[in-house]
């Protein structure tokens, strides 16, 4: 299989100004991704999808390829994924005559995974040849089934109709698992959404992932060094040996 790794990192952040580039324990936050593809062993190529020359620099310092700048009108505040992976997948078309199988999706947003799981997820959709993509979540740690919906004239009722208002009160492991979606790994079938149009599909792959924390605020800088400094980073470590500061 030919699989890359493409990593979005457009220039502009309201929530956490110039996140990408913002240093995680030394090195900027764009590079945990960079190393997590790096450390796959299933991963061929690692693509920076972006419309900032400072992170496609900061990209190739890593090792990652910046083949492309992604216009501007693809790096807005509204932006979806479809754009950007279109966007790609029609260069390599059009530039390379070839598009990968796989598209392996890494937010920098979520920077510390362990590339082992990078790997399982790669063979879990490949030995799924009807899945259209894969998406990572994580065990939700409350059912959204014992939530409630206002009315508008003042009155509570349960999310799921088949549930009544006093069988909400059970205990959460009388409903059904449920999954929150994270920025661990999605993998897209590239041929599969080039021909519908649909970036997930109707066949799309589960794979649990631990629960990972995200970047949202500056303080979620914060709490990423503490999980380093507590529990160590294989990518850290990768990062120190081959780019030393």
């Amino acid at each position: 299989m030919s699989i890359y790794a493409i990593i979005p990192a457009r220039g502009g952040s309201k929530g956490v100004p110039g996140k990408n580039l913002r240093a995680l324990a030394g090195y900027p936050l764009l590079a945990y991704s960079i190393a997590a593809a790096k450390l796959s062993g299933r991963i061929s190529r690692v693509v920076v999808s972006t419309d900032s020359a400072e992170i496609a620099e900061t990209g190739r310092r890593f090792s990652a390829e910046t083949p492309f700048l992604r216009p501007a009108a693809l790096a807005g505040d509204n932006s979806g994924d479809a754009e950007f992976m279109s966007h790609a997948l029609g260069w390599f078309k059009e530039n390379e005559a070839a598009v990968p199988e796989y598209l392996v999706h890494l937010r920098p947003t979520t920077p510390l995974r362990d590339p082992k799981l990078i790997d399982a997820a790669i063979e879990l959709i490949g030995s799924k040849p009807e899945a259209t993509s894969l998406r990572s979540a994580h065990p939700a740690p409350e059912s959204p089934f014992k939530w409630f919906l206002r009315s508008p004239d003042g009155f509570f009722s349960g999310i799921a109709p088949q549930y009544s208002n006093d069988e909400l009160n059970k205990q959460r492991q009388s409903f059904p698992e449920v999954y929150v979606p994270d920025g661990y790994v999605d993998i897209i079938d590239a041929g599969a959404f080039l021909s519908s149009g649909l970036l997930h599909g109707p066949k799309m792959l589960a794979f649990v992932s631990p629960q990972c924390h995200e970047v949202d605020v500056p303080e979620d800088f914060d709490y990423l060094e503490f999980q380093i400094k507590q529990e160590g980073s294989v990518l850290l470590d990768y990062l120190k040996a081959g780019f030393p500061r």
